[in-house]
């Protein structure tokens, strides 16, 4: 594969920790708006239009649509922003002009009076979303120095996960009023506590981050770019595509947990589920930043793969005790595996990905394994009809057959990264 060059403006010395900082925070909220919203917003306000019996499938089916836009986006926009000649920079305009969209549609979700108009409003803030996202993914391998990038990631990983576990614990409070019947004001905060966090961390990203203008002798064709997003050169890049798989079955199984867990824990019984779904996600999290940024280092010098495998194993361990016993006790105790998990391989399979990604398309290739990412949550959707189904035949066979599913992706995006033979750099 190319190797790629640091960009020449930037040294390790020059590289200061408040830099990682800067580069990162967008993701403090644009995690936590989508965690809050896939998690809780959106499974609860789904109950105020969709059958009880049908529910799963109605939340699986208009996430399904909007993760497949993002799929599809997320690169396009990355490769756009790669070739861009913006005075401002390459990915800032991409961030500015994505967020206030966001910004724009996100009290729809709370004005909706029809499944129809909630699923549009969704679909319309992801393809906003990813904007941003596609462009702001560019500036770790833009900016951050060789021998930094795993550190990077690291703090990347940790700093998503902090805004995914604060949005998480606020909203999961707010949104069991809502659910109690308590009045739209519940509703109305979750959506605004979000939107004000965005907007803040949109305009430290667009005053702080100081990066070069785009290339503004390199014409392109829109329609080009486009055509050319998806091309992998196969034959270079071979451990790319079984990086992609990895990560889409990892990613799938987590995906199923997170989309789930509240009507999983409605099943169950469990008193305000959906503060429990908080808290599950929240013990997720700590386990996660308690490993994210020490993968990351670590895997600067013994290599990504060995802890990337250990990890997806360590979530098949958190699933299969989950599968062995309902106490709710146990579940909280195996979501602070299935969040170890998470850490050690978010931190070490972004930097993977960095690691392979060839000079000057940057932003689209980390698009594309972005685009897995977003595969994976829109695979992870089409278990709702399929718990739906299994829940007809036997109450509670539904949701077992959803933790085997969950239990096999994480061992198989395990194995998938044996095939990948990676290079370290010290």
């Amino acid at each position: 594969m190319t190797q790629k060059q640091d960009n020449p403006g930037i040294t390790p010395r020059s590289f200061g920790k408040w830099d990682y900082l800067k580069i990162t925070i967008l993701v403090f909220s644009t995690t936590g708006l989508w965690q809050s919203m896939h998690s809780l917003i959106l499974p609860i306000r789904i109950l105020d239009f969709a059958p009880e019996a049908e529910k799963n499938t109605y939340l699986g089916l208009m996430t399904f649509v909007g993760l497949i836009i993002a799929m599809l986006l997320q690169p396009v926009f990355g490769a756009i922003s790669d070739r861009s000649g913006f005075r401002m920079g390459k990915r800032r305009p991409f961030i500015i002009i994505g967020a206030l969209c966001l910004l724009l549609f996100l009290p729809g979700i709370g004005l909706a009076g029809s499944y129809a108009v909630i699923f549009a409003i969704y679909c319309v803030m992801q393809i906003s979303s990813n904007a941003v996202q596609g462009a702001h993914q560019g500036f770790i391998p833009d900016m951050v120095p060789e021998g930094k990038k795993g550190q990077a990631s690291g703090i990347k990983s940790f700093v998503e996960m902090l805004g995914g576990v604060i949005l998480i614990y606020i909203i999961g409070k707010l949104m069991d009023n809502y659910a109690a019947g308590d009045g739209d004001q519940w509703l109305w905060l979750s959506l605004l506590i979000p939107g004000i966090i965005l907007f803040v961390c949109m305009l430290v990203t667009v005053f702080t981050v100081k990066e070069d203008s785009g290339n503004k002798n390199s014409p392109f064709s829109i329609k080009d770019v486009i055509r050319n997003t998806f091309k992998i050169d196969i034959g270079m890049n071979r451990g790319f595509l079984w990086f992609l798989a990895s990560r889409l079955f990892f990613f799938a199984g987590l995906g199923i947990i997170q989309q789930f867990s509240l009507y999983f824990l409605m099943y169950l019984g469990v008193p305000d589920p959906a503060s429990a779904a908080a808290r599950f996600l929240i013990l997720a999290v700590v386990g996660m930043l308690i490993v994210v940024y020490p993968a990351g280092r670590l895997s600067d010098k013994i290599g990504r793969k060995p802890i990337a495998i250990t990890s997806a194993f360590i979530g098949a361990f958190g699933v299969l005790l989950i599968i062995l016993t309902k106490d709710y006790n146990m579940i909280m105790v195996a979501a602070g595996f299935i969040g170890v998990a998470l850490g050690g391989f978010t931190s070490t399979n972004w930097a993977m990905a960095i690691d392979m990604v060839p000079a000057g398309e940057e932003a689209r290739y980390l698009g594309i394994a972005n685009m897995a990412t977003a595969g994976a949550g829109a695979l992870a959707r089409l278990i709702g009809p399929v718990i739906d189904f299994f829940e007809k035949q036997s109450l509670g066979l539904g949701y077992q057959v959803m933790l085997f599913t969950c239990l096999v992706f994480f061992i198989v995006g395990g194995l998938i990264l044996l095939r990948i033979k990676e290079k370290i750099t010290r």
